[in-house]
């Protein structure tokens, strides 16, 4: 995904009590040096971090939070160097919107019966971290943390997770999701109106006026358009010859919707096939679907506002995020196939797409060429964004995603996946629970990390 890095502002915590006998002044040029190693940390996976001065009163707390509001920050990660009092931090973090993620480590790994007692003092944030958490909670701030040595534990990789989750909930309210002919007709479990979408989340549906989308699609160039259909056969083969005409006219529809989406600063969007037409294009757009999720902008299928939603705020956090749906259970191998008719994040396949011309019998559009991938094995979280009779929910679920090597679906999108529990199960807990059947999988996160998110968005998440 392109576009800025994640800013992290990083808070580092002391306590004035130390400076002030003189104990402090030994120990801080230490403690100066560690808070750089864990701020390059996070700079060796991408983040760009906001550094502060060491804060111990409530006045040098607000100043540094202000600080990383003024820069852009998008997330606050605290750090106790030591036992720093609780009520001198907790004003500045409530009153900020910014949300805290607690990086609970210290430098010094064995700490046991032999260790010389002076490294107390480079190691005692942990009384510091309880207290603050203890009053963050009592107060309504939402918050996440992650406990362990910076360098022999994934302690660092937790905490990042938590931060990708805490900017794609942020990334959820006030963004845009296009709609393209509408909702598919019948279809009700994600069916929501915009009103709940914007109530609920912030979200507004954007719809193209008419004529719109044919005025864009008629002042596409014939030489943009071929530069589309050179990047479409240098990123995918031929599972059997393209027609050019058809090529060229799904380029074109293609770029149409990018153009749209790009005009109305859209984080998302959904497309009907059953009524694509009527929207001003000519052919569904299936492979725009795929480069837009390449992109980081979100999508589901047949006109899923709730789940295109949800996607384009995971992505900006997660990049390595797709729109799935559950489609056959292999009963035998204990897998589940994920597929659709043409969507996918193609970031997130095994090897080289395949595309071909399909023959477009489901509603009025042109034959459009699609492109097939399978996605690559690893761990990921899939989840799900439904509606309960009490309110929204989400439900996230860790899986294992199955390495490939070949398989006879080469015209299909498709995928094996693996819960952490036998598929009957699984199954039926995803429809007592009322998942809808349109989800999104996420490489590299956790459950728990999703939960955060969803406790960021007001929402209960139950973790399967």
């Amino acid at each position: 995904m392109g576009g800025k890095k994640i800013k992290i502002g990083f808070l580092p915590f002391y306590i004035k009590l130390y400076d002030d006998i003189g104990t402090g002044a030994r120990a801080r040029g230490r403690l100066g040096t560690f808070y750089e190693t864990l701020a390059a940390g996070f700079e060796e996976l991408g983040f760009e971090v906001v550094r502060s001065e060491f804060c111990r009163v409530a006045p040098e707390f607000s100043a540094a939070v202000g600080h990383f509001e003024r820069e852009g920050a998008d997330c606050i990660v605290t750090w106790h160097a030591a036992y720093s009092p609780s009520l001198e931090c907790v004003g500045a973090l409530t009153r900020t919107d910014l949300p805290v993620v607690v990086l609970d480590t210290t430098e010094t790994y064995d700490f046991g019966a032999t260790q010389d007692p002076g490294e107390i003092s480079y190691c005692h944030g942990i009384h510091g971290v309880m207290d603050m958490c203890s009053l963050l909670l009592r107060q309504g701030k939402q918050y996440a943390i992650a406990a362990g040595h910076y360098s022999e534990s994934d302690v660092f990789q937790r905490t990042a997770g938590f931060v990708r989750a805490a900017v794609a909930a942020r990334a959820l309210r006030g963004s845009r999701v296009g709609s393209l002919g509408g909702s598919f007709e019948g279809m009700g479990d994600f069916l929501v109106s915009d009103e709940e979408l914007k109530s609920h989340f912030g979200v507004t549906v954007v719809y193209p006026e008419e004529g719109e989308l044919a005025s864009i699609l008629g002042s596409i160039s014939d030489e943009e358009t071929a530069r589309e259909v050179e990047l479409d056969r240098t990123n995918c083969y031929e599972i059997e010859p393209v027609d050019p005409a058809a090529h060229i006219r799904t380029a074109k529809n293609c770029l149409a919707v990018r153009r749209w989406t790009q005009k109305h600063g859209l984080s998302a969007f959904t497309a009907n096939f059953r009524t694509i037409t009527e929207t001003g294009l000519t052919t569904m757009p299936f492979m725009e679907a795929c480069k837009a999720m390449a992109r980081g902008i979100g999508y589901a299928g047949e006109g899923d506002v709730l789940t295109a939603a949800l996607l384009g705020a995971l992505l900006r956090g997660f990049p390595e995020s797709s729109f799935v749906e559950i489609f056959c259970p292999d009963w035998r191998g204990n897998t589940l196939l994920l597929s659709h008719m043409g969507e996918y994040n193609p970031n997130l396949i095994c090897q080289r797409a395949g595309m071909k011309e399909m023959n477009f019998i489901f509603g009025k559009g042109e034959n459009p060429v699609v492109s097939y991938g399978c996605y690559r094995g690893g761990e990921a979280v899939f989840i799900n964004l439904h509606r309960t009779a009490e309110g929204f929910r989400l439900l996230a679920s860790p899986v294992e995603m199955l390495d490939v090597s070949g398989d006879n679906f080469e015209s299909r999108v498709r995928g094996w996946m693996r819960p952490h529990m036998p598929i009957a199960g699984f199954l039926e807990t995803l429809s007592r629970a009322g998942a809808t059947h349109h989800s999104a999988l996420v490489y590299g996160a956790r459950p728990e990390q999703i939960g955060f998110f969803a406790s960021l968005c007001g929402l209960s998440c139950e973790i399967i």
